[in-house]
């Protein structure tokens, strides 16, 4: 399936969600939870067989075996147990709150996600499809969506203007959703032949930045996992 075709996929449902008075920004905030379990089930499973930090009960797998009224509850429980982690997990889900009220929709959000296979798509790829759901919430939350969404035109001119090198650190003391890390980082990718060396560099130590608006600087937390990209010793 295309990268526009799943974003189309993903976010229609989100019309549905409307008639609950589940708003765009509620849709991707839940979906952001949503996205980092199911990511974080694939890194723990062959071939990667990463330690991620999910408790067991409160894992992926533990949200795909429940329905109805259950999975609500156990879905509220595992926000809640969540935020209580330490480093980028409980960072994402910090005062995390369940907004589908109805189960069945819920349900059936987890069920589009987990036909996906999130961790094969490329790096690229997954990056397209995240911020092709920013640009739709953009899009049709005008009242206030400049506060975490910059056009991408604009991104990538100045990102082109500055001309990013590889072992720089790259600093955005108020990053919004990341999205100018994200050019920064393609812009690296693409002009530069990197070497084991400035590969590492440019996935843990690049870049830095501040978000103090807590439902941005989630989405901004998410976009690095998305993307491969670590900071310091936070990493999948």
């Amino acid at each position: 399936m295309s990268t526009q075709a799943i974003v189309s996929k993903v976010w229609s449902f989100c019309n549905t969600l409307r008639d609950d008075g589940v708003g765009y920004g509620d849709y991707l905030e839940q979906l952001t939870y949503l996205l980092f379990l199911k990511m974080a089930d694939e890194y723990s499973r062959p071939p990667y067989k990463r330690n991620t930090g999910i408790p067991t009960e409160y894992n992926w797998s533990s949200l795909t075996t429940k329905r109805g009224a259950e999975l609500e509850l156990h879905y509220l429980k595992v926000l809640q147990e969540l935020s209580k982690e330490k480093g980028i997990l409980g960072q994402i889900f910090t005062k995390a709150q369940n907004k589908i009220q109805d189960p069945a929709k819920l349900f059936k959000i987890i069920d589009l996600i987990d036909k996906e296979s999130w961790v094969r798509m490329g790096a690229d790829v997954k990056g397209e499809i995240y911020e092709g759901l920013l640009e739709k919430n953009a899009e049709d939350t005008k009242s206030g969506a400049g506060q975490y969404f910059t056009p991408r035109t604009l991104i990538w001119a100045m990102v082109e203007c500055i001309r990013p090198e590889p072992l720089k650190t790259i600093a955005d003391p108020a990053c919004g959703t990341g999205g100018f890390f994200l050019a920064a980082y393609d812009f690296l990718v693409k002009n530069y032949q990197l070497d084991k060396e400035q590969s590492q560099f440019l996935k843990d130590k690049t870049f830095r930045g501040n978000e103090i608006v807590q439902s941005t600087r989630r989405l901004a937390l998410m976009n690095r996992p998305v993307r491969n990209i670590n900071s310091g010793k936070e990493r999948w």
